[in-house]
């Protein structure tokens, strides 16, 4: 790859292709931005290598989640000489003691991909120089949209996962107890009727007031992280942890918990903006996925150790399993009951509402059932876009 050829003109062209390759990797670029990105590369020029990609970075990244992607693309696809050797030196024989290459994030080895066709005869091709941005036809999009997340093949797997992560959920806002000056408002507003005052000699034109400040609801997650529930974790989680680092206004408090045969927090990989760093964090924190369920000794650790996580019966808690527990019923309701008690809603978000007939037979299910204020479908794109609105349907309730 040549950049900055002046007798071919090849940058333009490579920061289109890197553009396109960001949009491949699940950055949000459009045209206008790459047409940025290319005036500034020609502003900037290609004498300094970092000073091009503070440019292209200002232009093409909107998110703090994908600063670290499109460094470590911007290296791979804008290779400096050194990088060159480094990548020779891997193709060596290699001696003993000498260190692995880091591995690339997954996100970056999409977009590094060679893009391939199938011919008539049925083999794999390179593409032509014609090529496409569109990621999938919007047939192919329906269907995924509607597919189970348990029945994609690897490919649409990591597909639904990108596409997962920019579905919206908006916690519902309650009141807060703290104020703030407003037009209308409950109570009224001294220090700033005083200030009025003096501003107009003494007379009091209007009264301010004060009005109760809206807030997000406490997040509790409890994501079951068992044999049955694989396909479905680290998809749930990505999409969860997408939205809250999203979100929709102030960002309210979020505490997350795996569950399989004992309890794991979470919250800490939460906090890390980029989500394929905070899935490969949180994949090296649990030591019990794809095992068995006991969600009745995962709440009571919860209840013994971490109960001040529970703001005041304020919290809203989304529990993820499909309620095929192992361990004992009346340990599971004695805890159900108690996080029932110290939370403002429990919903149960269960992905085997895909099949219709589906009705709650196990003791662990049929002890969920009865004690959660709703049970909601997680199964696929489309339920995880209704997810609000249900949420939002059983709060009012």
């Amino acid at each position: 790859m040549q950049l900055g050829d002046a007798r071919s003109g090849k940058l333009a062209g490579n920061v289109v292709a890197f553009g396109r390759a960001l949009r491949r990797a699940g950055v949000p670029v459009d045209a206008a931005r790459i047409g940025m990105a290319v005036e500034a590369a020609g502003l900037v020029g290609v004498a300094s290598r970092s000073d091009l990609g503070a440019a292209l970075e200002a232009v093409l990244v909107g998110r703090e989640q994908d600063r670290a992607v499109f460094r470590e693309l911007f290296d791979a696809f804008f290779r400096d000489p050194a990088m060159a050797q480094k990548l020779l030196a891997q193709m060596l024989p290699r001696g003993e003691g000498q260190a692995e290459p880091v591995p690339r994030r997954p996100r970056v080895q999409d977009a590094l991909a060679p893009r391939r066709t199938p011919d008539a005869a049925g083999q794999r091709r390179p593409d032509r120089d014609v090529r496409f941005d569109a990621v999938m036809t919007a047939s192919r999009l329906q269907r995924l949209r509607h597919a189970d997340f348990n029945a994609l093949s690897g490919e649409e797997y990591r597909l639904v996962e990108r596409i997962a992560r920019d579905v919206a959920l908006p916690v519902p806002q309650v009141p807060a107890r703290r104020t703030r000056p407003g037009l209308r408002g409950d109570r009224p507003h001294w220090p700033g009727a005083m200030h009025e005052a003096a501003r107009t000699g003494g007379e009091l034109v209007r009264l301010p007031r004060r009005r109760r400040v809206r807030q997000p609801l406490p997040l509790l997650v409890l994501v079951d992280v068992s044999g049955s529930m694989e396909r479905y974790a680290r998809l749930l989680l990505a999409f969860l942890h997408a939205a809250t680092r999203r979100g929709q206004g102030p960002r309210g408090r979020c505490d997350v918990f795996a569950f399989g045969t004992h309890l794991t927090e979470l919250t800490a990989a939460f906090r890390i903006a980029d989500t394929d760093e905070m899935l490969a964090v949180a994949g090296r924190a649990i030591d019990d996925f794809a095992g068995g369920t006991r969600l009745g000794d995962s709440l009571a650790a919860l209840r013994t150790r971490h109960a001040r996580r529970l703001v005041g019966r304020r919290t809203l808690v989304l529990l993820i399993t499909d309620g095929l527990d192992t361990g004992e019923p009346e340990v599971l309701a004695r805890e159900l009951a108690w996080l029932r008690l110290h939370s403002r809603r429990l919903l149960w978000l269960n992905p085997l509402l895909r099949f219709a007939g589906y009705e709650p037979l196990a003791r662990g299910a049929a002890e969920l059932h009865r004690q959660v204020h709703g049970m909601l479908a997680v199964h696929n794109i489309e339920t995880l876009e209704q997810l609000a609105a249900s949420v939002a349907a059983v709060m009012h309730r």
